[in-house]
């Protein structure tokens, strides 16, 4: 059975750290990894332009601070809540990390690897089943992408 209120308020935490992210500069996309006894053990924001880093997206970032947290790579009973759609870099850390339970906001029509563009958890390619959920604050975490980008292009037009 899916606990819709407990997703809600775990996304709400990811959705306040995109929030950071989009202020600063990033593409507001925030993540936050629970541990089994529902706590949060790590966080992460798009960190890309501030530390100049590829890699540094929200997930990323999230998957390094509870493997430190943990002393251990293997998240297995940790769920991952991020507001947009795992890219390829990504979904392949979290295959890595062996995250039991993904929940994310919107899909990503470009580069979603998990459900809309590309499917990592299930390929042939992933040595690891990852349970995912789907659509959890779907409007709100698409309309702050959408409203940042307007934001930007605005900016970027005076």
């Amino acid at each position: 059975m899916i606990d819709f209120e407990l997703h809600q308020r775990w996304m709400e935490r990811s959705i306040e750290l995109a929030t950071d992210a989009g202020n600063a500069g990033e593409v507001p996309v925030g993540a936050v990894i629970i541990s089994p006894e529902g706590e949060i053990i790590a966080e992460g924001e798009n960190r890309r332009e501030r530390d100049r880093d590829p890699t540094a997206h929200a997930e990323i970032v999230a998957i390094r601070a509870a493997g430190a947290y943990l002393d251990n790579w293997h998240l297995d009973r940790c769920t991952l809540y991020v507001t947009l759609e795992p890219c390829p870099m990504c979904a392949g850390a979290i295959v890595a990390a062996r995250l039991g339970l993904l929940v994310y906001g919107a899909d990503d029509a470009k580069t979603g690897s998990v459900r809309t563009v590309l499917n990592i958890p299930d390929s042939a390619a992933s040595n690891h089943k990852l349970t995912v959920i789907g659509g959890i604050l779907e409007s709100t975490c698409r309309q702050q992408l959408r409203d940042w980008f307007r934001h930007k292009r605005t900016r970027s037009n005076q």
